[in-house]
């Protein structure tokens, strides 16, 4: 048995490669979109890829499966669980076998069994795993680990309000979390020896406190993952439901694609190199341009109306995820044009298939103005009696552990839901913990007309330093 495991870091998602080395084949669990690392993990093992699955229909990227199934050949294994609202459309394709609480299949020598575990989503499935060889062998006669997906976490267990949050669907978060509750119940019942090997670490909007280690056991999470010391089902529900992150806005697009089936990479088209013109044609029609420029160079000097999204950010794409019309053209301005690949790469794991074009970083050379920024000693000096406001655009679990005494919280993904709220007639800081949120904040404003606004540039440790703070709402 050979076990190989894939980290992206820009979305904190877990995808693993499980071979069996005796047959030769292969079984990838969760894949992401960019398919080119588990095909050569399987070539550097002499393996074949012959099975894929996913443990639910994912909300925070776009799945890989029928990618790598059309790649490899290899047969697709998805959840028949759950209600009919979240059932996966292309299930009928030839490829596609659906599974459910307790099925069971051989990948070589390998026994995947299916249990069901919903709470973060109905579907929701576990993927235990048995090395029959070695229990012929007279060694091992029980499973090894079990793929967890967004179930079980290192220190966590999944959210169950992404249905509502992030799809609309109200009246499913406590329900959800009922379920939740059931499914570690379930899992307090299996052996503490068990490897858990989950879909997500530290960073992941899909639960509230992950662990950043990839792995851990069932024993130790029993003794120490806050979901496993409930016995109470009402408290374990208002624990589960209490602080969760923001959800991000492009989740519900990520779960309409994933459940459709999305579409293959070939299929979608390279975006065109635009000229200057065509900058200044689209920002007046009212385009969405992304400067990826690092936050300084845009700062020197930026184009109005576009909005700064660094790419100096491992999870950039996911913060374009909070702003992106999935409906509209998507247009960029790049640091490096040797870069587009990988940004390509990164804004299509989330589903942004839809680039009308890029300019290289001379799009904004010229007359182009500088962003108005300030420093934490600027701002404590201007601060009494100015009427300067300040907007600070971190989750609201942050806000509430410390902020800028009279600083008002907009998460930064709301902030177009919430213009009317700042105001034109008086200078507007946009603050956060490290002058990033608040780049994209400040520019985002200015591109809606907003010329009152500049960035606090500096993070946590130089506001703490400088102007008084406060905790609680």
């Amino acid at each position: 048995m050979l076990l190989k495991y894939f980290y992206d870091e820009e979305l904190a998602q877990a995808s693993y490669l499980l071979g069996c080395v005796a047959t030769g084949e292969a079984l990838v669990v969760d894949p992401g979109r960019d398919i080119a690392p588990y095909l050569a993990a399987a070539a550097q093992h002499d393996l074949r890829i012959t099975h894929v699955t996913e443990t639910h229909i994912h909300a925070d990227f776009v799945s890989g499966s029928r990618e790598l199934a059309a790649h490899s050949g290899a047969m697709i294994y998805l959840s028949d669980m759950g209600d009919d609202a979240w059932k996966y459309a292309h299930a009928g394709d030839p490829n596609v076998i659906l599974v459910r609480d307790g099925d069971r299949w051989m990948v070589g020598n390998l026994r995947i069994e299916v249990l069901h575990t919903p709470g973060h989503t109905p579907e929701h499935i576990a993927l235990m795993v048995t090395d029959t060889v070695a229990r012929d062998a007279g060694g091992a006669n029980a499973p090894m680990g079990i793929f967890t997906g967004d179930f079980l976490f290192v220190g966590d267990v999944g959210r169950p309000d992404l249905l509502e949050e992030a799809a609309g669907l109200a009246g499913t978060k406590e329900p959800g979390a009922r379920r939740q509750f059931a499914s570690v119940r379930r899992f307090k019942q299996l052996p503490d020896y068990l490897q858990i090997w989950p879909g997500h670490g530290a960073g992941s909007a899909c639960g509230k406190a992950l662990g950043a280690i990839p792995s851990t056991t069932l024993g130790y999470e029993k003794r120490f993952n806050p979901a496993f010391q409930f016995e109470q089902e009402d408290a374990f529900v208002a624990w589960l439901l209490e602080g969760q992150p923001e959800a991000p806005r492009y989740f519900a697009q990520m779960k309409r694609v994933n459940k459709q089936g999305p579409a293959l990479l070939a299929t979608l088209p390279t975006p065109p190199r635009l000229d200057r013109p065509a900058l200044d044609r689209l920002l007046g029609e009212g385009a969405f341009v992304v400067d990826l420029r690092a936050a300084a160079d845009y700062s020197a000097a930026y184009r109005p109306g576009t909005v700064n999204i660094p790419a100096t950010a491992a999870n950039f794409s996911t913060y374009i995820g909070w702003f992106v019309d999935y409906t509209q053209p998507l247009y960029l301005i790049v640091p490096d044009e040797a870069l587009l690949p990988d940004l390509l790469r990164s804004l299509r794991a989330i589903g942004v298939d839809q680039i009308g074009g890029y300019w290289g970083p001379e799009a904004v050379r010229g007359d182009a103005p500088a962003l108005p920024v300030v420093t934490s000693q600027e701002l404590a000096r201007r601060l009494p009696g100015s009427g300067t406001v300040i907007v600070d655009v971190r989750g609201k679990s942050e806000y509430r552990e410390e902020h800028i005494a009279g600083a008002r919280n907009i998460p930064l993904g709301f902030l177009p839901q919430h213009l009317a709220q700042i105001p034109r007639d008086h200078t507007v800081v946009m603050q956060c913990a490290s002058g990033y949120r608040s780049q994209i904040a400040a520019t985002l404003l200015r591109a809606q007309g907003f010329d009152n606004v500049v960035n606090l540039v500096e993070g946590k440790e130089a506001w703490r330093a400088a102007l008084p703070t406060v905790s609680g709402n």
